[in-house]
C-alpha cells in the first residue's frame, strides 16, 4: 500500500512540478501585465493531477494483476532478473536466445554468442486500447516500444542469466511516464519460457536414459538366455556321436565329451552382463568347432590366428561365438562340401578387430536366417561402447561372409606392434593371398 501511494504521489509531483515551471514562464512571458490567467492555470493543473492519477492507478492495478501484489520493484518500469540455468554456457544460451525469439512482438534480435549476449526489442502492446480518456494525452510521449537484453555467464557446468527488461528512454523518465507493467510481463515471461525450456530438456534426458536403461535390461535379458540355453539338438546331436563313437573310437570319443565340457563350462550365466576376454571366448568357439568337426569330418577345416596378447582384450561373453555359429548354420551346414571357418584379430591404433569369415553359401536367400544374432550383437556393442564400437559383415572373397567387430583395446600401452586391418575385406585377402 506504501510503495502505491509513494508511486502515485511521485508521478502526480513530477508531473505538477514541470506544469508550475511551465505556467510560471507562460504567466511571465504573456500575463506579466494582468491577472487574468490564473484561474485557466489552476483549472489545467487540476486536469492535468486527474489524468496523471487515472494513468499511475491503472499502472498499479495492472502490476497487482500480472505479480499478485505490489512493491518498489514491481511497480519499476525495468525489471531485472537473475536466472540460474543447469547446462554449460553455449547451452544456456541457446535457450535464452530461442525464448527471447517466441516474445509477442520481438523483432531486431540481435545475438552474439561470442560474448553471450542477445538484445532485442519488444513493440509495447497497450493493454487498454479502448481507454479514451486515461493516459491519451500524453501516451504519445511515452516508449513505444520496450528491449530486452540477456547476459550469460560461465559459472561451471552452469550458465547465470541476467535479464534486463526496460523500455527504450532514459532513465529520469521513469519519473513521469508507466509502461502497465509491460516489461514486469516480458520478465515473467521470459523466466517462464526458459523454466519450461528447462523442464522439457530434463524430462527429455529422463527419458532417454529410461530408454537406455529399458534397451540393456532387455538386451542382458536376452543374453542370459542365450547363456541359459544350449540348443537342443545341437546338444543332442552332440550326446549321440559321442555315444556312437564309444562303441567304433574312444578316443574320438573322449575328445568329443572333453570339447563338450568345455563349451558348456564357458556358456554357463555369468554374473549381469560381465565382459570375458577374447581368449575365453576364442576357448569356447574352439570347442564348439571341434565338436562339429569330428562330426563333419573333413567337411570343415578351421584357421585360427590371434596374436596371444590380444587375447587379453575385453570382449563382451557370447558375441565370439554368434558370429561362428552364423558362419556354421548359414554358410557351411547348408552347403554339400562343407569349407572352412577363419577366426582373426588384428590391432588398430587404439582399438582390435575380430574377424570370423567363412566361404560358405554367403548371402544367398537359401543360407539367411533371421538376423536376431547379428542384430544383438550390433545392440550390446552400441550400449557398451557407444560409438567407439563397431560392426560389419561383408562378403567374402570368392565366397560366403566376413563379420568384424571392433572394440577398443583395454590393453593399449601393453601390446607392441600388431599390424594393422584396415577393413574386414582387406582382413580377409590375407588368408586367400
Amino acid at each position: 500500500m506504501i510503495s502505491s501511494l509513494f508511486f502515485v504521489f511521485r508521478l502526480t509531483a513530477a508531473w505538477l512540478a514541470v506544469y508550475i515551471v511551465f505556467c510560471i514562464t507562460v504567466h511571465e512571458v504573456f500575463f506579466r501585465r494582468s491577472s487574468g490567467g490564473e484561474p485557466l492555470i489552476v483549472m489545467g493543473g487540476f486536469v492535468l493531477a486527474a489524468i496523471i492519477l487515472t494513468g499511475a492507478f491503472s499502472h498499479v492495478r495492472r502490476v497487482r494483476l500480472i505479480a499478485g501484489g505490489v512493491n518498489a520493484a514491481t511497480l519499476s518500469r525495468r525489471q531485472r532478473r537473475q536466472v540460474e540455468i543447469p547446462l554449460e554456457a553455449g547451452e544456456a544460451f541457446d535457450l535464452v536466445d530461442a525464448a527471447i525469439r517466441e516474445l509477442p512482438g520481438v523483432h531486431d534480435v540481435e545475438a552474439a554468442r561470442d560474448s553471450l549476449q542477445v538484445r532485442g526489442r519488444i513493440e509495447r502492446v497497450n493493454p487498454y486500447p479502448g481507454d479514451t480518456v486515461a493516459w491519451k494525452p500524453v501516451a504519445a510521449m511515452n516508449a513505444l516500444r520496450n528491449q530486452v537484453l540477456a547476459t550469460v555467464t560461465p559459472n561451471g557446468d552452469a550458465g547465470s542469466v541476467t535479464l534486463i527488461c526496460e523500455p527504450e528512454r532514459a532513465g529520469w523518465t521513469d519519473w513521469f511516464f508507466i509502461d502497465y507493467g509491460t516489461n514486469l510481463e516480458n520478465a515473467e515471461a521470459l523466466g517462464r519460457a526458459i523454466a519450461r525450456r528447462v523442464a522439457e530438456r530434463r524430462r527429455s534426458e529422463q527419458a532417454t536414459a529410461r530408454q537406455s536403461a529399458t534397451e540393456k535390461e532387455l538386451t542382458v535379458a536376452k543374453l542370459s538366455l542365450l547363456h541359459a540355453q544350449v540348443e537342443p539338438h545341437f546338444l543332442y546331436n552332440t550326446l549321440a556321436s559321442a555315444q556312437l563313437l564309444t562303441r567304433t573310437d574312444a578316443a574320438r570319443a573322449d575328445e568329443m565329451l572333453g570339447n563338450l565340457i568345455t563349451y558348456l563350462r564357458h556358456s554357463l550365466p555369468r554374473t549381469e552382463d560381465a565382459l570375458s576376454t577374447v581368449g575365453e571366448e576364442l576357448e569356447r568357439a574352439r570347442a564348439y568347432l571341434d565338436i562339429l568337426k569330428i562330426r563333419m569330418g573333413a567337411r570343415l577345416h578351421l584357421q585360427i590366428d590371434v596374436p596371444e596378447p590380444l587375447r587379453a582384450v575385453l570382449l563382451p561373453t557370447m558375441m565370439l561365438q554368434t558370429l561362428v555359429e552364423n558362419a556354421i548354420k548359414h554358410g557351411l551346414e547348408p552347403q554339400s562340401g562343407g569349407g572352412t571357418v577363419w577366426i582373426l584379430a588384428r590391432s588398430l591404433d587404439s582399438s582390435i578387430a575380430v574377424t570370423v569369415a567363412d566361404d560358405g553359401r554367403g548371402f544367398s536367400a537359401e543360407g539367411g536366417g533371421t538376423g536376431i544374432g547379428l542384430r544383438n550383437v550390433k545392440e550390446r556393442l552400441r550400449l557398451a561402447y557407444g560409438a567407439a564400437a563397431g560392426f560389419t559383415i561383408v562378403a567374402n572373397f570368392p565366397a560366403g561372409v566376413a563379420a568384424t567387430i571392433t572394440v577398443p583395446n583395454s590393453t593399449l600401452g601393453t601390446l607392441g606392434t600388431l599390424g594393422t586391418l584396415g577393413t574386414a575385406t582387406t582382413a580377409l585377402g590375407v588368408l586367400h593371398g
